[in-house]
């Protein structure tokens, strides 16, 4: 089949190349001619495990290419997909204004019937404004203004088709070949049944084992995103709030996650205590569902009290270190291992790292920073994060490795569960810290295991030694 993304980001360049991974031809077409030459030169502008190789091997194949070129793009597809930023604007909502804009190049020179997807993270009731926007190229360009007018002369056709993506970073090309669900919303008239039989036919490669298509109305289907992803940062913020009564209360919340998670009514998934959550999604889409509530009257107090407790826990650890070293940490060093919001991505949106950092250097500490990608992105926005401070970026270093960071450190600080600090030598960490204290942001250890090294310990939730 012949498909054309719009937006070659995070989603549009991991279901690019795995829709072209099996068989299809595909265009990627993005306004920006630097991502475009880059990626036809064989770069890749972001990291996601596995997303190279496979864009190489199809681009070598000639099933994949990237223009800037949007009636190129246009013209290609008999599927068109939507998969551009939805930033959140001031007020919490998504900003549509990319979305709209690839609906309009698209309007103005389509011919013939196009299926339109939106796999962007929009609000409910946006696959009407794309069709909107659609609709006015046409009659812009001396169409018919009735789409079934259109028809009767053969003239260009359309379905906005809702199809959101469920890709975890760090997992992406699994998540998109081996789906645990496919949502497709369509509209019940002629022309959405079409979509979805051309849909239908996409995804069979990833469907063939059993059935994953769920079909549902568009806008139930771009709810269902939205409602995902809201009860993903529920159950962690959830967590979170009970590991610090945890800690009151001298439990161990490692204990009640395996007391609760082996309910299969809760299971495990994404109940692991920690520094609150990050990322491009969570923290997006739990503000635009508030305001998509507010618009409609409502609050959502749940998700409210979510967004709140996220918060207040990235500066968790920052208060353990108070606590253990003063409010002033003139003087100190940190060894702070993990800067993105999660592992296997270079992504420092909303990472609670920055939190964390930009506390540690405006108490008059010095940090010294390892990540295993994530650095030269860590750099860039740090910069800006610390602007205000007088020594800004200048209190902050940043290693190759995670041994070399603990050299002239006071203290090592666990940000991100790295596969990489999972299983360090405590006698050298002990040998390394010249305070001999570990603030563990996300349980990576056993506090026994620390303590025989001589190492006071503060995890999240746990027991801690000192």
């Amino acid at each position: 089949m012949r498909i054309s993304i719009f937006g070659s980001g995070y989603v549009g360049l991991v279901t690019g190349a795995c829709l072209a991974e099996t068989g299809n031809q595909v265009v990627g077409v993005d306004i920006d001619a630097a991502k475009v030459s880059l990626l036809n030169g064989g770069g890749v502008p972001i990291f996601e495990p596995g997303i190279e190789g496979l864009i190489a091997s199809n681009r070598s194949a000639g099933r994949l290419h990237f223009t800037a070129d949007a009636a190129d793009g246009v013209r290609h597809g008999e599927i068109i997909f939507i998969a551009v930023g939805t930033p959140p604007d001031e007020n919490g909502s998504a900003d549509l204004r990319y979305v709209l804009a690839a609906a309009r190049a698209i309007g103005a020179t389509m011919e013939g019937f196009k299926v339109v997807v939106n796999k962007s993270t929009v609000p409910v009731g946006t696959a009407d404004k794309v069709a909107a926007a659609l609709e006015a190229e046409l009659v812009r360009r001396g169409f018919a203004a009735d789409p079934e007018e259109r028809r009767r002369l053969g003239q260009p056709g359309y379905a906005v088709v809702s199809n959101p993506e469920f890709l975890k970073e760090g997992a992406a090309i699994a998540d998109f070949t081996r789906p645990d669900r496919i949502v497709i919303g369509a509209s019940g008239d002629a022309a959405g049944r079409r979509a979805l039989t051309l849909m239908q036919r996409l995804y069979a490669p990833f469907n063939h084992q059993q059935d994953r298509v769920l079909v549902m109305d568009v806008r139930s289907a771009e709810f269902t995103k939205y409602a995902a992803n809201a009860m993903l940062a529920t159950r962690i913020s959830f967590m979170n709030e009970l590991a610090n009564l945890a800690e009151d209360l001298g439990a161990d919340i490692e204990a009640v996650r395996h007391g609760i998670g082996s309910d299969p009514r809760i299971g495990y998934s994404f109940l692991y205590a920690g520094t609150g959550y990050g990322g491009s999604c969570f923290p997006k889409d739990v503000r635009a569902l508030k305001h998509t509530a507010a618009e409609h009257g409502r609050s959502l107090r749940v998700l409210e009290a979510v967004e709140a407790a996220n918060e207040a826990q990235k500066s968790v650890l920052g208060a353990k270190i108070r606590r253990h070293f003063g409010d002033d940490l003139s003087g100190l060093t940190f060894a702070l291992w993990g800067l993105a919001f999660k592992p296997n991505t270079d992504d420092m949106r909303d990472a609670p790292s920055r939190v964390l950092i930009a506390e540690l250097v405006a108490r008059g500490a010095r940090i010294i920073a390892h990540d295993p990608v994530a650095i030269a992105e860590a750099r860039r926005v740090l910069v800006a994060d610390l602007d205000h401070l007088p020594d800004g970026i200048e209190a902050v270093r940043f290693t190759e490795d995670a041994l070399s960071a603990l050299e002239g450190a006071d203290a090592l600080v666990i940000v991100t569960e790295w596969r990489a600090f999972r299983t360090p030598d405590f006698s050298v960490l002990a040998a390394a810290l010249r305070r001999k204290a570990i603030f563990d942001g996300r349980n990576m250890y056993e506090p026994d295991a620390v303590a025989e090294a001589g190492l006071a310990y503060f995890p999240i939730g746990r027991r801690q030694t000192s």
